[in-house]
């Protein structure tokens, strides 16, 4: 997930002035043995800061690295993203790590997420223990199917839903989430879904089956694909789905991100073939850059060959460490092309980052480099998500 980080000065502390020294100390190290010892002591800082609540202090210090383009950085942000995910369990002398499901869906009907019956629940742990997870490891999950928008929004509460989920694998059980305690999710032509939960292993043991003598990724992956795809199915009716590889938390959050924008331009090619009635060679794809203090993300419009209205839009969002010297035009038009657009227009001038003053939507170029707001012909608008991702 990107971190836009703008220029703010924040009041120094004795807490963010020790995280920084450690991160800094850490960059600089040179061997294994110092890694270890820096490492140390910097996760130990870092975990009375989650315990504490102190995001501020932790979001501040990266803020601080970033803008002055320190390697301390890196090592910060990993560090972080480690203490929020993984659980030290004393009692049996347990490591947990908080793992992610992610799956990419499209569909012209909303969505699915919410409650998962437990029937469905314990089919995907089968699967999970067989084809993911290593022989001796324990399982907690949620019986939550989350959104984005109802994903943990800062390294405190992912720690704290760590913790819960920590204690379930211990045990084998189901976490139970209050779907009212959550964000509304939007309706998204197409999105992304989560399953949550904790993987447990006895401390320096094998967490995942790829770790194992015999174990391989790839075969993991697959298997849990076609098998475990099978039990996640029923809970999304009407929906084109594609799985991804079960990882730690925050690096299967990243994965998803990224793999979600070349799935959203399939999904909106696939859904204007249906809704036009018109061959993907028969649509025409404007591609341009917006700004805001920089270049944020780029914006695709759809149109029919012969026609400047603009009938869909989608977004592809810049991810950290992307900017203007990246290849994502080439990205795109590759992503396009491949679901079948014949017609791509690539516009070069900089558009600001508007949205409509009515709903809110963004706003998609057209042939003639104007930002305008995206409509279906009313015939078929009526029978559309409202959201266009």
């Amino acid at each position: 997930m990107k971190r836009n980080r703008l220029p703010r000065r924040a009041r120094q502390t004795p807490d963010s002035e020790l995280l920084t020294r450690l991160a800094t100390r850490l960059s600089q190290s040179s061997n294994r043995i110092e890694d270890a010892f820096w490492e140390t002591r910097l996760a130990a800082h870092i975990n009375r800061l989650l315990a504490d609540g102190a995001e501020e202090t932790l979001i501040s210090v990266l803020d601080q690295l970033y803008n002055g383009g320190s390697r301390a950085y890196d090592e910060l942000a990993d560090m972080i993203e480690s203490c929020a995910e993984a659980r030290r369990v004393e009692a049996g002398g347990m490591d947990a790590l908080m793992i992610a499901v992610p799956l990419l869906a499209w569909s012209r009907f909303q969505i699915p997420s919410g409650a998962i019956p437990q029937a469905q629940l314990d089919a995907v742990r089968v699967h999970l223990q067989a084809h993911v997870l290593a022989a001796d490891a324990r399982l907690g999950l949620a019986d939550m199917l989350f959104s984005p928008d109802q994903l943990p929004q800062n390294y405190v509460d992912t720690a704290l839903l760590a913790e819960k989920l920590a204690k379930a694998a211990v045990h084998g059980r189901t976490l139970k989430i209050d779907p009212t305690q959550l964000q509304e999710t939007m309706s998204f032509l197409s999105d992304t879904r989560y399953l949550l939960g904790v993987v447990a292993a006895p401390r320096g043991a094998a967490l995942f089956r790829w770790q194992e003598d015999d174990g391989d990724p790839a075969e993991s992956f697959r298997q849990w694909a076609l098998q475990g795809g099978d039990a996640l199915r029923p809970l999304l009716p009407a929906c084109a789905i594609e799985f991804l590889p079960v990882l730690a938390y925050h690096a299967a959050v990243r994965d998803a991100d990224r793999a979600s924008r070349p799935w959203s331009l399939r999904a909106a090619t696939a859904f204007l073939q249906t809704v036009l009635n018109q061959p993907a060679t028969e649509l025409r794809a404007v591609v341009a850059p917006f700004h805001d203090r920089q270049l944020e993300e780029y914006r695709i419009g759809f149109t029919l060959r012969g026609s400047s209205d603009v009938v869909h839009g989608v977004v592809w969002p810049l991810l950290e460490h992307e900017d203007e010297n990246h290849d994502t035009p080439a990205q795109i038009e590759t992503a396009l092309r491949e679901a079948g657009v014949a017609t791509v227009l690539m516009l070069d001038q900089r558009f600001p980052l508007e949205f409509c003053d009515d709903c809110g939507a963004p706003l998609y170029p057209n042939p003639e480099g104007e930002p305008v707001h995206a409509e279906l012909p009313e015939e078929q608008a009526e029978t559309t998500p409202r959201h266009l991702h």
